[in-house]
């Protein structure tokens, strides 16, 4: 068992709460540059990415998510996995208090409710890291390609018939989510090398198509209802993915309890951020 010198795990543990504030922030001031701006088209990709990367302050707050993910890899390396999943997991209230500070406006009941029931199942998802998370195989390529394909019909669903039952934007930040997880489940694959290297190309695609989903959904919805249902899903689903696909163990005892608590937490934190609130609210925009 690798043994973490004090100095070290303190460095990780702020690293990690620095990752936490990076990430949702960056969430926080895309959504509200991207909301403001004429409205992008997937027929016009070309002119869409020149609007959002030749606006300074959108490229700055894309630039803070890079660092984030810098600062999340240099947390891990210097504390254990549970420990920095749990911090920055949980920095998703961040996002609660970014949002409100952004639009000046008090966010919704149901939304507080939802980010502190799916913040609080994150926290218990990662505390349950400390067991069962480092037993599994490689998988199969029937498994990791199957998880791929229900992933992008999820999406689909969640963009299409069920996306008008939903808070507007709320499909477009559960698909995005669901690509970011996917393209985290097939980099687990594609990190054993060899043939397994093919699995790089539904990866970025699945991060193409995420970055795609959420910047088309910060034009459509509240900001927790995009990067927030992002999140959530982003955080949960590829631990999912690991024991589904990579055949990993639930922990035995309170840990296996924990973590099956976790995912019903984060669930139904999702269902009340997801929720269509009120018929004044406006219609999601089609594609």
């Amino acid at each position: 068992m690798h043994v973490f010198p004090h100095e070290s795990l303190v460095f990780g543990l702020i690293l990690a709460l620095a990752t936490a504030a990076a990430f949702n922030w960056s969430w926080i001031a895309q959504h509200t540059i991207t909301s403001q701006m004429p409205p992008l088209s997937i027929r016009r990709p070309l002119w869409s990415l020149g609007l959002l990367f030749s606006h300074r302050q959108w490229l700055i707050a894309f630039i803070v998510g890079i660092v984030g993910w810098v600062f999340y890899v240099l947390a891990l390396a210097l504390a254990p996995l549970s420990l920095v999943q749990s911090v920055s997991a949980g920095g998703v209230g961040l996002l609660a208090v970014f949002a409100e500070r952004a639009t000046g406006e008090r966010l919704p009941r149901r939304e507080w409710i939802g980010v502190g029931i799916a913040g609080a199942g994150l926290i218990f998802l990662g505390a349950s890291l400390a067991g069962g998370s480092n037993s599994g195989n490689n998988g199969q390529w029937k498994a990791v390609a199957l998880w791929f394909i229900v992933s992008w019909l999820l999406a689909a669903i969640s963009l299409g018939p069920v996306a008008p039952f939903l808070a507007p934007g709320a499909g477009f930040g559960i698909a995005a989510g669901l690509m970011y997880a996917a393209a985290d489940v097939g980099t687990k694959a594609a990190v054993h090398g060899g043939w397994w290297l093919l699995a790089i190309a539904p990866v970025w695609a699945s991060h193409s198509l995420a970055f795609t989903i959420i910047q088309l959904g910060f034009q459509r919805g509240r900001a927790l209802a995009t990067a927030g249902l992002s999140s959530f899903c982003t955080n949960a689903l590829p631990i999912l993915g690991g024991i589904v696909v990579y055949s990993e163990k639930l922990p035995g005892g309170t840990l296996g309890v924990l973590r099956i608590v976790a995912f019903a937490c984060v669930v139904a934190g999702a269902a009340a951020v997801a929720r269509k609130e009120t018929p004044s609210e406006p219609a999601p925009l089609t594609l």
